[in-house]
This record gives C-alpha cells, structure tokens and sequence, in this order.
C-alpha cells in the first residue's frame, strides 16, 4: 500500500490529467472526479481507502460551496424566499417521502428500509445544483431560486431524519440558528472590520475559513448539517461590504474540496454489483429521475408557476443528493438496509448524479419540448422586444429598470435620447409599461433578446443592477455578437472593475466610489471650499479611477493658470476632412507616441467609437479622440492633418 505522499500524488495526477480530458471535450468537471473515485476507490484498484475520515474530510467541499451560495442570498432575500423554502421545499420533501415509501413497500420491502430508501431519493445534489446554476448564471432566474429554495428545505429536512428525537433536535436546531441570525450579524461586520484594519491577505483569509468552519461546526453540534452552518456564514458575511473578497478568497478552497467530495462519491460504487444487476439499476434510475421530476413539477405547479418553469424546476432536482448517501449509510450502519438493495439504490442514485449535469444543462430544451406553451411564450417575449426594439437606432439598451435605471431613464429622456430597458421582473414591467414607459420583459444575457432589442443599431449598453455573474454573461454575448457596442457596468464597490474592463466593459462605476465623491463634495461644500475647487478635485479623483475620464475637453470656462494649463493632460477631437494627411494612412505610420499622445478612440458616421490599434486605417469623417499635453495634442493635429509637426 502506498504512503501519504505518493497516494497524494497519484490523487492530484488522476485528477489533473481527468479534468483537463473532461474539459477538452466540454463535459463537466464533476464527472472526471466521479471517475477518479471510481477507478482508484476499495472496489476497482483500491488505492483509495473508505474510511470515516476520508468521508468527513471530502464533506468540507459541500462546506466550501454552501458558504459561496450563502454570500449569494442575504438575510432579507432568504426572508422573501420563506414561502419557496417551507412552502415548496416542505411540499416537495413529505409528498416524495411518501410516494417512495409506498412504492418501496409495495415492492416487499419493509417500512424501516422504505423509510430509509424514501429518505434517500427525497435529497437533491446541492453541490451539483448549486455549481451547474452558478456556472450556467441561472441562480436568479425563476427556476434557479426555486431550486435552491427546495434544497435549503432538504438540508433542514434531514434532521429529524437523521437524528432519533427529532423534537430535541429541532429544539436544538432552532435556538442555534435564531442565535446566529440575531447575534452573528452583529458581531461578524465589526470582526470583519477589525481583521481588515490590520491590512494583512493571509490574516484576512485565515479569518474567513476560522468563521466559515466555526459555524459549520457550531450547527453541527446543534444537529444540523456542517453545510447548512457554512451556508448561513455566508450569508452573514454577504451583509458586509466584504463580500466580494471574501467570495475571491475562498473560491481555490471550495473547487479543491469540492472535487474532492466528488471522488469521495465515486468510491463508494461497487461496479460488479452494477454489472450482476444493470438492468433493474437502470430500470430503477430512469424511474426515479421521472418520478422526482413528476412531483417536483406539480408541486411548483400548485404554487401558481407556469408549467415550462414547473419542468424545468424538476428537471434540476431529479437527482439524488450527498445526504441521500448519508442516509443510506446510516441505514446500512442500523442494519435496516444491506446488500443488493442497498448498492442498487447507491448505483441508481450514482448514476442519477452522473446524469444530473447534462439534464441541468439542457434543462430549457426539455421544458419546450414537453411544453410547446412555454416555447411560445419565450418567443413572444422576443416577439415583444423587437416590435419596440426594430423602430430604434442609435439608442441605449438599459438592462435592469430598477431605482438606477429608472433615474438614468429620466437622464436619457431630458437630452431626448431614445432608450429600451430589460427587466425580468415582471410586476415591475407591467408597472411600468402601465405607465408608458420603454421597458420590457427579457433577460438581457440571451443573444436573442439583445438582438431584438436592436443591439446591432445601439450606441451603447449600460447594465444598471449590481450583479457580477449576469454582468459577466451579457458581457461575453456583446462581445461575441456586438464587440463595437460600449458596455457600462454598474457595482457595488470597485473589486471588480478590472474582472469587467477586462471582460470588455467600457467603464465600471462603483456607487460606493460615487457615493463618497459626492458626499465629499458637500461636505467641502458646507466648509467653505469654493464651488470650482471642489468640481476640479472631484474630476482628478475621477481622471485616477476611470479610464473614460482620463482627461476632459476644455472650454473658456476651464481656463486655470498658465502654468497649470500647460501641465494640464486633456482630450482633443481632430476631424479628418478630405485632404487630410492621414487618410488612408495606419495609425502606425503616424507616430503619435512619439509627440506623447494617446489616441483614445476614433469615432466614424453611426459608431460611438472604434477600439484604435496600430493597423486602424483612417478614413475621410473619421473622429480621432487624444489624450495629451496641450503642447503634443497640436503637434499630433498637424501631424494628422497637414503630415508636418512644428515643435514649438
């Protein structure tokens, strides 16, 4: 047998050599550690013992997940999904229980094991769920929050299944998450405070995993699950304004451990058993996924959903989950549920997880093929958007028509700028369009609905919701399908401004970074500081944070002292007429570097601006936009225009 070392080793080998195939032939990455496990686990080549602390240990990749979806979900959003969580996921947990214990029983199989059977198909994968809906960018979508509300139910629902006196347990489990709730958040925000004061990255990222492990292990001793503790202290810390560096920080650590949890997984499948009964394995696997998806869907449907969204809602949780192998492990450890039961429930619920990444990814074909209804809906929302959207040119795309886009639609309306706001809200659309504003229902990361909201025709696209992931997913489609269209981005704080410009966002504003300025300039305001003074402190402080304000052109108005104007690094427009020097000539051949300005942008009939390179030819009409010193911006006019440059 191998030591420590070298079965670390051989574990990190497998794993990167299986991922990197997986990922070549874009399939998940789960299913390589799923075959790591399996290969090198007590039942193939048995190099991987399955032992209790190799089980526990893999556990802490659920712990590392949960935590990042609960910097997703704040305390008031959890509150507005209490009707998604004991509603649907209570609904969904006791109708599936029962159902799975009278077919268990009807098939001979006594009420102990029926119970621990029914039990174990009731749980979905959190880990698979969770990571499949984040990478897909569907966490905020209808189905995606229903989802996850049915999974934050079956964690909590596995309490009184595990434990004996579930009334005890409950007892427990409810003092220790009214504590954290009431208590935590008013100690995790100075605490936070106090380890960011000492300016130290390994002292931060300590603080967050001792935080993160700590309340795990405080539910766990209440109960509950580690991972339900390390969900609600990320939720905890999404209340600070820590959140983003937190969830940057801890990222390495959940994908280590989670592919972990996945080899773990993979071990416990005893492939002889699946061969001697492959038939009834998956006669009892496509059962059950249809089963689940059933009551799923029926349950969302009771709930008013639209039957499109039902299946789709099912369709992402018609797997079984990581407690559904706690449970059958402890059944197995009460003796209520062995041999070739217990490894043909493992293998169906194996392969059902196995199976969950592809049903999830293609989850909204499935639903308009089972359901032509929803297929038409979804079209006449684009139908909707381009009846609007076709009439348009030149105008401004508003994806989100919250407080922020409602007031720079107000903005755009005063310069008698056309505009088309998105929102997938859709009280908030019907509101509204009752009253005669532009907006509509769509979701602005879908090429389709860009398209038909004239993105090929628009000057720009300004995302005005404070959401990283769905800014990333409409990012790539503008990219890909309009990579001339500027795009600005609005955030919370500036973390992610570099992520988004190198994204292809023209400009990120951070409305705290916005906040601050203009709190500062009414305090300089009120102590005096004269008006001019005050707006040209704000525009240097800008000039440093965004690149779109690197300089700024002048006018009679911004005359300052001669010495200062001199210095002074601004913006100059140069029209290139017809005879000019330039045209036909690259901007290589110019030399503009030289004279130690920058060309900016070039702007042309019906475009905002070109990005410049070094191959850009220059045309008749064409707009050069630089940034320099007064000195260098006349010689590189000249240049551009008569091809002669008089250093003065």
């Amino acid at each position: 047998m191998f030591g420590t070392l070298p079965l670390i080793l051989i574990l990190l080998t497998s794993s990167v050599l299986g991922v990197a195939l997986f990922r070549a032939f874009r399939l998940p990455a789960m299913l390589a550690y799923f075959l790591v496990g399996l290969i090198l686990g007590p039942h193939a080549l048995g190099l991987l013992p399955d032992t209790e602390a190799t089980r526990e240990f893999a556990e802490f990749g659920i712990v590392f997940l949960m935590f990042s979806i609960g910097l997703e979900f704040s305390l008031p959003q959890l509150y507005a999904m209490r009707s998604k969580v004991l509603g649907l996921g209570g609904a969904q947990v006791i109708l599936t229980l029962a159902v799975a214990m009278s077919i268990a029983k009807f098939a001979g199989i006594s009420w102990p094991a029926a119970f621990v059977i029914g039990s174990a198909l009731t749980m979905s994968s959190t880990a698979i769920v969770s990571k499949m809906l984040a990478e897909r960018v569907d966490l905020n979508s209808r189905h995606g929050r229903l989802s996850i509300g049915v999974l934050l139910f079956q964690d909590i629902a596995v309490v009184p299944i595990l434990v004996l006196i579930p009334a005890l347990a409950l007892l427990k489990a409810t003092a220790m998450l009214l504590f954290l709730f009431t208590v935590g958040k008013w100690v995790v925000n100075p605490w936070f405070n106090l380890v960011a004061s000492q300016r130290s990255r390994e002292l931060f990222v300590m603080n967050v995993l001792m935080v993160t492990l700590l309340l795990a292990f405080a539910t766990k001793l209440a109960g509950l699950s580690y991972a339900l503790g390390a969900f609600i202290a990320g939720m905890l810390i999404s209340e600070t304004r820590y959140r983003y560096q937190v969830e940057s920080d801890i990222s390495p650590f959940r994908d280590i451990f989670l592919g972990l949890f996945f080899i773990s997984v993979g071990m416990l499948l005893n492939v002889q058993e699946v061969i001697d009964h492959i038939g009834f394995v998956l006669l009892i696997l496509v059962g059950f996924i249809l089963f689940k998806t059933v009551i799923i869907a029926l349950v969302v449907k009771l709930v008013k959903y639209e039957t499109g969204v039902a299946i789709r809602t099912g369709v992402i949780l018609a797997q079984a989950g990581e407690f559904s192998f706690v449970i059958l492990a402890l059944g197995l450890e009460q003796k209520l549920i062995s041999g070739s039961a217990l490894q043909m429930i493992l293998a169906a619920s194996l392969l059902s997880m196995v199976a969950a990444p592809f049903l999830i990814q293609y989850n909204g074909r499935i639903a308009r093929k089972l359901v032509p209804s929803y297929n038409r809906n979804s079209g006449q929302v684009v139908q909707d958007i381009d009846a609007i959207g076709r009439h348009l040119n030149g105008h401004v795309i508003i994806c989100g028509y919250g407080r922020s886009g409602q007031y720079l639609g107000r903005f755009l309306k005063e310069e008698n700028i056309q505009f088309i706001a998105l929102d997938i809200d859709p009280a908030r659309v019907l509101e509204a369009s009752a009253a005669g504003e532009n907006v509509m229902f769509g979701d602005a990361g879908r090429r389709v609905v860009l398209e038909a909201a004239g993105g090929a025709r628009a000057k720009a696209l300004i995302i005005s919701y404070d959401d990283n992931p769905a800014a990333m997913k409409i990012l790539h489609v503008v990219q890909e399908s309009y990579p001339e269209l500027p795009v600005i981005v609005r955030t919370v704080d500036d973390s992610k401004m570099e992520e988004l410009r190198e994204a292809g966002a023209a400009e990120v504003v951070p409305e705290v970074l916005e906040g601050s300025l203009m709190l500062a300039s009414h305090a300089l305001m009120l102590l005096g500081v004269p008006l001019h003074r005050v707006v040209k402190r704000i525009r240097l402080f800008r000039e440093e944070r965004y690149k779109l304000f690197k300089g700024f052109f002048h006018g009679i108005s911004d005359a300052e002292s001669v010495d200062l104007e001199k210095q002074q690094v601004r913006l100059h427009s140069v029209i290139i007429s017809a005879g000019a020097f330039a045209v036909g000539r690259r901007l290589a051949d110019m030399h503009l570097d030289i004279l130690n300005v920058e060309v900016k942008t070039i702007r042309r009939p019906n475009l905002i601006g070109v990005a410049p390179t070094i191959d850009s030819t220059l045309a008749e009409g064409d707009v050069i936009v630089l940034l320099g010193q007064p000195t260098g911006l006349t010689n590189a006019q000249n240049a551009l225009l008569i091809g002669r440059v008089a250093i003065k």
